[in-house]
């Protein structure tokens, strides 16, 4: 152990709980808590250490912060690592502690964000002043970048700043952020999915026209019903599985590491049974179209001219042009469909020297982990700078206790992260830095 890894590890914990502290709750559609204060915090931070932190702002109130700390070798290509300072809400009434009072008890930091993801963002924040303070440069620039809206769109955050500050990149082909590198017990295994892509958004508004009148009276023409009967149809499709070449990997990489064969002929099956390790692949095996909204009316005897729905579209690598004409035909003619946010898949080489490195960093801190590529049934800040060349492996390190539901924790009640798998992962990042 170097002789600073207890002081980071202490850093990183104290940096989380602050963050939690900052209410920067994002409700979408511009319903937001400015990300600002937490922003200047973490500005504050790193330049005590003695970088130069920029502060961006796309809007009043939504801030960013962007950093580049110059490497040892001009020559070689910088590498970013980004994260989101923004959270999704969260009701008091649900959870055993405050959810923003970044409370440590039973060994870990309580609050929302903790895994989702101050935590992280705490971890690359002690691991960067550290290094700093020691004097020790990656090979190439390492640009950091601490955003607002990835909870939405990003058009506040990773989107603008890709956009209006491309040059903070210039040079960075790869990152890394959040979603992999956590660990999930299986038997005398750990595996750590390292995320190697996710899967497309398409977030859709459908709309139904008709005629309007009174509710008294035959309506041939219903928008209400046209849309029911959609969206229906949409709910109930059974999407087929699509076995990518990242899910194959996931797939072999799993079946290596548990000592078992995974049959792809009945992935549902094989999901339930192999428990953590399963859920890992469970929702990306095939596309989905979640209808999240209805809107229609606004008196019980009119029948409406218009009625509208949302749905949460999600697509795997590969296969945005056979989603789309699938949703259509199901939709029919008399529903149009527009998006309300559309992005690629993205995907990293899980066979390649930066995985490679990630997962070496992962074994040398725990020699029981089983690394494995993984594609996210989610979507993150990546995609955004996947449109400027840029490709985002999803590495968060944490080792985790058996009793705590990594996933179930996003988005979820009583969110929180152990001291000790923040201590892990400013070990991991330190290692995996050294390499850049």
């Amino acid at each position: 152990m170097r002789t600073d890894d207890g002081r980071a590890a202490a850093e990183a914990a104290a940096i989380c709980a602050d963050l939690i502290r900052f209410d920067t709750v994002n409700r979408g559609e511009g319903a937001a808590r400015p990300e600002r204060p937490a922003a200047e915090h973490v500005a504050a931070l790193l330049a005590e250490a003695g970088a130069e932190p920029r502060i961006v702002e796309s809007a009043p109130g939504r801030a960013s912060v962007l950093a580049r700390l110059p490497g040892t070798d001009p020559g070689h290509p910088a590498f970013l690592v980004h994260g989101h300072l923004d959270v999704v809400p969260a009701d008091p009434a649900e959870w055993t502690v405050p959810p923003f009072s970044g409370e440590v008890r039973d060994g870990c930091v309580w609050g929302r964000g903790a895994i989702d993801m101050k935590g992280s963002l705490a971890m690359t924040l002690a691991v960067v002043r550290r290094r700093l303070r020691e004097g020790r440069r990656t090979r190439g620039d390492l640009v950091l970048a601490f955003l607002a809206d990835e909870e939405c769109t990003g058009e506040y955050g990773s989107r603008y700043v890709a956009r209006e500050h491309r040059e903070f990149f210039t040079g960075c082909t790869e990152a890394i952020s959040e979603s992999g590198g956590f660990s999930v017990d299986a038997g005398e295994v750990r595996v750590y999915p390292v995320a190697t892509g996710e899967r497309g958004t398409a977030w859709m508004r459908l709309t139904a026209r008709g005629t309007a009148g009174h509710g008294s009276k035959p309506a041939p023409d219903n928008a209400v019903a046209e849309l029911a009967h959609a969206v229906s149809r949409l709910a109930a499709h059974p999407w087929p599985v699509r076995l990518t070449p990242g899910v194959r990997a996931l797939l072999d990489g799993l079946a290596d590491a548990l000592g078992t064969t995974i049959d792809h002929g009945r992935l549902d099956e094989e999901a339930v049974r192999l428990g953590g390790a399963g859920r890992l692949f469970a929702g990306t095996i095939r596309n989905t179209a979640n209808p999240t909204r209805l809107d229609a009316g606004y008196k019980v005897n009119v029948v409406p001219g218009t009625a509208t729905a949302q749905v949460d579209g999600r697509y795997l690598p590969g296969t945005g042009e056979e989603f789309l004409a699938t949703v259509d035909r199901l939709l029919g003619p008399k529903v149009a469909r527009e998006f309300i946010n559309h992005e690629e898949a993205p995907a990293a080489d899980p066979a390649g020297p930066t995985f490679a490195a990630l997962a070496d960093a992962l074994r040398a801190e725990d020699p029981a982990a089983r690394p494995v590529p993984y594609v996210m049934a989610g979507g993150t800040d990546a995609k955004a700078f996947h449109r400027i060349g840029i490709t985002s492996y999803g590495f968060a390190p944490l080792r985790l206790g058996p009793g705590l539901d990594y996933l179930g924790m996003f988005h979820g009640v009583d969110e929180r992260v152990p001291l000790d798998g923040l201590a892990f992962g400013t070990r991991v990042l330190d290692r995996f830095l050294d390499t850049r």
